[in-house]
């Protein structure tokens, strides 16, 4: 086997074992490109079925070409899919391009972080606890409907990459979080030779990464290799930049490259060009520590 079939067969062993031991488990897919991976390879471990429900949360500031993929792809592969949102926070205007007009040290303005803090690390945990709403895409019209099931999800499966990010390099592949969702960077379970803790007390909160040993590089090649279907924000439309990291419109920038197409991407990747560039350096709201305060209050 190659490095990729090795990759692809820990992480389809990994959501296999968790399959077994959570009995409510969900998948976060945020639309990028290691998530559909992930998707990608659950429809692998499990023959076609994702056996778990998918779960998007929607700040609202996605940009359309995501969300047209995301709906697409869950009719075309018959997902379960599921959206949360904070509709309080929107509806009140409680989000940073609401408030940006606003002058500083006004009380009411709030910065990317915070805005993140509601509409994503907050969305997400009341989603998978249950306590805000939770809209289910009905398979025969393409409409979202309120879901009833407000049953809490004890095992959520996520994209999480350890070379993406420093926060992300402190994770586990099953990596438990308190009762609210919140995650001790300090209390995390040793793994050695592929021995994991999923035996935890009934009712603990668990994140699992199938991906944490896979690199953008190995993420790009899957895709060429399987030929995978991707949003097309990743590729130079033309005007010599795309999208390396897909986040929200107002808070996420393109870097400049002419790849237009998985290959091309590849290549540049190869060619360290993007050597000394962080693959989330777009996203605006991470800052110096913006996105491990984020995770450690429950964001992916």
């Amino acid at each position: 086997m190659d490095h990729l079939d090795l990759l692809e067969q820990q992480s389809v062993y990994i959501l296999r074992e968790a399959y077994k031991h959570f009995d409510q488990m969900c998948m976060l897919w945020s639309i990028g490109k290691d998530s559909t991976v992930l998707l990608w390879l659950a429809r692998k471990a499990f023959f076609g079925h994702v056996p778990f429900p998918l779960v998007h949360v929607d700040t609202s500031y996605k940009l359309p070409e995501m969300i047209a993929y995301r709906d697409r792809l869950a009719m075309e592969y018959q997902l379960t899919m599921i959206v949360g949102q904070d509709e309080e926070s929107l509806a009140a205007g409680r989000t940073f391009p609401a408030t940006s007009h606003l002058p500083v040290g006004h009380p009411d303005k709030l910065d990317r972080v915070q805005c993140c803090s509601r509409l994503k690390a907050g969305a997400l945990k009341a989603t998978l606890q249950g306590t805000g709403v939770r809209k289910r895409l009905n398979l025969k019209t393409g409409a979202y409907e309120i879901d009833p099931n407000r049953t809490p999800w004890n095992g959520v499966i996520v994209g999480a990459r350890s070379d993406e990010e420093g926060s992300r390099s402190k994770e586990r592949y099953f990596s438990p979080r308190d009762k609210n969702n919140a995650w001790d960077v300090g209390d995390q379970p040793p793994e050695f030779w592929n021995q994991f803790k999923t035996d935890y007390a009934p009712g603990t909160h668990v994140r699992i990464h199938p991906l944490l040993d896979w690199t953008e590089l190995h993420i790009w090649e899957y895709i060429a290799r399987e030929n995978i279907p991707t949003v097309s924000l990743y590729y130079d439309q033309g005007e010599g930049t795309r999208y390396r990291s897909l986040g929200c419109g107002p808070c996420q920038s393109p870097i400049k490259s002419t790849s237009k197409n998985v290959s091309d991407i590849i290549a540049e990747l190869k060619s360290g060009h993007l050597r000394n560039i962080a693959e989330r350096s777009g996203r605006l709201q991470d800052g110096k520590h913006g996105l491990e305060e984020l995770r450690k209050d429950g964001y992916m």
